[in-house]
C-alpha cells in the first residue's frame, strides 16, 4: 500500500470515528431516566449503528460458541439474551420510527439494510455449535435447579432455534435462509405500499354541495387538510378520522362510494404499489417455510405458540360466534335496510358504502345518540386526564409530564409514571394524531423494555410508546374525539399498562411478550369502562362549559351499546376467517386473490361483497404484522375480557383488590409462564364465551 492509500485509510477511520463520537446510539446518554436523546438523531445514524451493532453480536455469540467450559443457563442462555444491546437498542428506535415518523430516507435504508438483517438474524439462529449449547442446557432442564422462569426462558429459547430452521441440514438449511430473507423483504415492500397509497389519496371536493350533511367540524378539518397539501377546497382522506366521518354523514352516495371503493381497493391499482403479487408470495412463502420445518401449513406452525394451538380449536371459535351471532347480524341489516327504503325506495339495497351512514342514522333514530353529540365531552387532555386516572384509581399509580424528556415530534409528549408507593415506573410517550410519515391505525410499542440486572438487583424500567390516529384540533377548537377514539384510547393505554407493570427477570419475557391470542386481553378489558357513569363522570365534560357529561346521555351510550353489535362480530369473524384461509393452505397459490378471499370469508359476510374490493392487499395485520394465524386473537381476548371484566362487576369497577390481583397474576408476569394458568389464576376458572354473548345481549341457548 503506498502512502496516499494509507493516508485516505487513516481519514477515513478518523472520520469514522468522528462520525460515531457523534452518533446517539454510541452514546450513554445523560437524560431523565436514560431516555434516548431524539433531537440528536439523523437518518444517516442508522446504519452505522445498525452494522456495528451486528459486528459486535457476532463477536458475542463466537464468545458463546468457543467457550470451552460445559453449556450452563449463565454462560450460554444468559449470555446469549444479553448480546446485540447495540442492535436492539437501534432497530428498536428505527423499527418504532418506521411506524410513527418515517420519511423516504427511512423508508430506503429499511429496503437496504433488511436482506443484511435478516442474513446476520439467519446466521444466528442456523449456527450449529451455538444451537448444540442451548440444546444441552436444555436437555438437562429437569435435572437443573433453575428457577421457573430460567426454565421458561431456556424453553422458550430451544423452541426459538427449532421454529427457526436449527434442526435443518444440508439444502433444507440453506433453502430456509432463502425463504425468511425472501419473506422479510416481502412484508416490508407490502407494508410500504400500503402506507405510501394511502398517503397519496385525496379525494378533492371543491362544491359546497358536495360537502352536505358533514358536521361543521369535519368540514373544517377537510378545508384545513386541503391547504396543507396546497389545493383549493376540502379535501377527504383514507386516514380514519377524515374517512370515517365522511362515510358515516355524507348524504351524496357516489362520493361515499368512490372513497370506499378507493379505501378498499388499495394496493389494487395498476401502480407501483400494487400489492397482489405479494400477497401470493407472502401467503407462499410462510407455507413453505412452515413446511420445510415439519408443519402441514403456516397456521399449524404458528398455532402451536398460541392458546388456541391448532385451526381446529380456531374454527371452533369461530364457528361458534357465527353460530350464535349471524341470526342477529341479519336481523340489523334488516333493520337498517329497512330505514333506508323508507326514503329511498323499496328496491334500495344497501351496499357496503352505505352501511356507516344508515346505521348512524338509524342510531341516531333509536337512540337519539350520534359521535357529535358526545365529541364535545370527550376533548382530548379531558380525556387523557380521564383515563390515566382510571389507573391511578385502580392501581394508585400517577403522570407527570416532563417537557425535558425529548420527543421524536412536536406532537408527542412524554410522561413519567410513577407507582403508588412514589416509585419511577416508567416512561410512557403519547403520539395521538395522524401525519405523512405515520402509518394508519392505533398501537403500542417499546423503546426500551424491562428485565432486572442479577448481579446488582436493578430494576431496568420500560419506556413505553403510544401511538394513534386521533381526530385533530382544528383553529377553533381543540381535539375532540368520537367515542370510538376513547374507546381505542383505552384499548393502547391497557396494552401500555401491560409494559408498564413488566416486572420480570429478562427482557425477551416482559411485558406484552406473550402468546398473541393473550395480549389482548390487557388492552380490551379496559374497554368495558366507556360504558360505565362511574368513570365518565371523572372526566367527560363539555369542552365549552365544562357540564358534566348528562346522565340521560350515558344512559343513552348504554342502551346503545350492543346497537349492530352482531354485525361488528361477524365483520372481525370475516377477518379472521380470511387469516385462516390464507394460511391454512398446503398448497402453492396462484389464482384470483379476490376471488379466493370471497370464498374464504363467505359464510360471515352480512354485506353485499363488492367484486372489485380486497381487503388481502392493505390487511396489514397479517401480511405485515405479528397476526399471521392470529387475527381471531381479537375474538378469543374478547372472551377473555368479558369473563374477566365480570370479576370487577361483581366485586367493585374500581376495587383495588381486584385490580392488584390482575396486576399481579397478568400484567407483570409476562411470558413467564403459560397465560393460561395466568388468567386461571386471577379468575379462579378457564373462560367461557358466555360471558361474551351476556355481554351482547345474545340468547343463551
Amino acid at each position: 500500500m503506498n502512502i496516499r492509500n494509507i493516508s485516505l485509510t487513516l481519514l477515513l477511520l478518523f472520520v469514522m470515528s468522528m462520525t460515531n463520537a457523534q452518533n446517539p446510539f454510541f452514546e450513554t446518554h445523560d437524560t431523565p431516566h436514560g431516555t434516548f436523546p431524539f433531537d440528536k438523531l439523523k437518518t444517516e445514524h442508522y446504519e452505522p449503528a445498525i452494522r456495528e451493532g451486528m459486528r459486535l453480536q457476532k463477536i458475542e455469540i463466537d464468545a458463546i460458541t468457543t467457550n470451552p467450559a460445559a453449556p450452563t443457563f449463565e454462560n450460554t442462555i444468559l449470555a446469549y439474551e444479553k448480546s446485540g444491546e447495540l442492535l436492539s437498542n437501534t432497530l428498536s428506535i428505527f423499527g418504532n420510527l418506521q411506524g410513527a415518523e418515517t420519511n423516504d430516507e427511512m423508508l430506503a435504508l429499511a429496503q437496504k439494510m433488511t436482506p443484511e438483517m435478516s442474513q446476520h438474524g439467519n446466521d444466528i439462529r442456523l449456527n450449529e455449535k451455538l444451537f448444540a449449547r442451548v440444546k444441552s442446557v436444555y436437555d438437562q432442564l429437569n435435572a437443573s435447579d433453575l428457577t421457573p422462569e430460567q426454565k421458561r426462558l431456556t424453553e422458550k429459547m430451544y423452541r426459538g432455534f427449532v421454529r427457526s430452521g436449527a434442526n435443518l441440514t444440508g439444502e433444507d438449511r440453506a433453502k430456509y435462509r432463502e425463504l425468511s430473507q425472501k419473506l422479510s423483504m416481502l412484508t416490508l415492500q407490502y407494508s410500504q405500499n400500503n402506507l405510501k397509497e394511502t398517503n397519496e389519496y385525496m379525494l378533492v371536493l371543491n362544491n359546497e354541495n358536495q360537502l352536505a350533511g358533514l358536521p361543521e367540524d369535519v368540514v373544517k378539518a377537510a378545508a384545513e387538510t386541503a391547504k396543507e397539501k396546497g389545493v383549493e377546497g376540502w379535501v377527504i382522506t383514507l386516514h380514519g378520522p377524515s374517512y370515517i366521518p365522511f362515510m358515516q354523514y355524507s348524504t351524496n352516495r357516489d362520493l361515499r362510494r368512490e372513497l370506499y371503493m378507493a379505501y378498499n381497493t388499495k394496493c389494487t391499482n395498476d401502480n407501483e404499489y400494487n400489492n397482489i403479487e405479494n400477497v401470493k408470495a407472502i401467503a407462499n412463502t410462510r407455507m413453505e417455510i412452515a413446511q420445510l420445518l415439519g408443519f402441514d401449513n403456516f397456521a399449524a406452525y404458528n398455532l402451536q405458540e398460541r392458546m388456541a394451538e391448532n385451526s381446529d380449536a380456531v374454527y371452533n371459535l369461530l364457528n361458534q360466534l357465527i353460530d350464535a351471532y349471524t341470526p342477529v347480524a341479519q336481523g340489523e341489516l334488516n333493520e337498517v335496510q329497512t330505514l333506508a327504503r323508507q326514503t329511498e325506495g323499496n328496491d334500495f339495497v344497501i351496499m357496503p358504502w352505505d352501511w356507516s351512514f344508515y346505521s348512524n342514522k338509524l342510531k341516531d333514530e333509536k337512540f337519539n345518540l350520534n359521535e357529535e353529540m358526545l365529541r364535545p365531552y370527550f376533548e382530548i387532555e379531558n380525556v387523557k386526564k380521564g383515563v390515566f386516572g382510571l389507573a391511578t384509581q385502580l392501581y394508585g399509580i400517577t403522570f407527570k409530564k416532563n417537557p425535558d424528556i425529548q420527543v421524536y415530534h412536536k406532537d408527542v409528549d412524554a410522561y413519567e409514571v410513577y407507582d403508588k408507593d412514589g416509585t419511577y415506573l416508567a416512561v410512557l410517550y403519547t403520539d395521538f394524531h395522524p401525519r405523512a410519515g405515520k402509518r394508519a391505525g392505533a398501537w403500542m410499542t417499546e423503546f426500551k423494555g424491562q428485565w432486572i440486572d442479577e448481579k446488582t438487583g436493578e430494576n431496568n424500567r420500560p419506556h413505553v410508546m403510544l401511538v394513534m390516529n386521533f381526530t385533530k384540533p382544528t383553529e377553533d377548537k381543540p381535539a375532540l374525539l368520537s367515542y370510538d377514539e376513547v374507546k381505542t384510547f383505552l384499548h393502547e393505554f391497557g396494552h401500555g399498562l401491560h409494559g408498564i407493570f413488566a416486572n420480570t427477570t429478562y427482557e425477551s419475557m416482559s411485558g406484552t411478550s406473550v402468546y398473541r391470542d393473550f395480549v389482548e386481553l390487557p388492552s380490551q378489558i379496559l374497554e368495558n369502562y366507556t360504558t360505565e357513569k362511574e368513570f365518565l363522570n371523572t372526566f367527560a365534560k363539555h369542552y365549552q362549559t365544562g357540564e358534566i357529561i348528562p346522565d340521560d346521555l350515558i344512559v343513552r351510550i348504554n342502551d346503545a351499546a350492543n346497537f349492530n353489535a352482531a354485525y361488528a362480530c361477524m365483520r372481525q369473524v370475516s377477518f379472521g376467517l380470511l387469516d385462516m384461509g390464507w394460511h391454512t393452505r398446503n398448497a402453492a397459490f396462484d389464482g384470483d386473490v379476490r376471488g379466493f378471499e370471497k370464498q374464504a370469508w363467505a359464510k360471515a359476510q352480512i354485506l353485499p361483497v363488492v367484486d372489485d374490493a380486497c381487503m388481502s392487499t392493505q390487511f396489514s395485520h397479517i401480511f405485515a404484522g405479528g397476526y399471521a394465524a392470529g387475527y381471531y386473537s381479537y375474538k378469543w381476548a374478547e372472551v377473555l375480557d368479558a369473563d374477566a371484566y365480570s370479576r370487577f362487576r361483581n366485586e367493585g369497577l374500581f376495587n383495588s383488590d381486584v385490580a392488584q390481583s390482575f396486576r399481579d397474576n397478568i400484567l407483570s408476569k409476562g411470558g413467564t409462564e403459560h397465560p393460561m394458568e395466568l388468567y386461571k389464576r386471577f379468575r379462579g376458572q378457564e373462560p367461557t364465551i358466555d360471558a361474551l354473548l351476556i355481554r351482547n345481549g345474545i340468547n343463551i341457548q
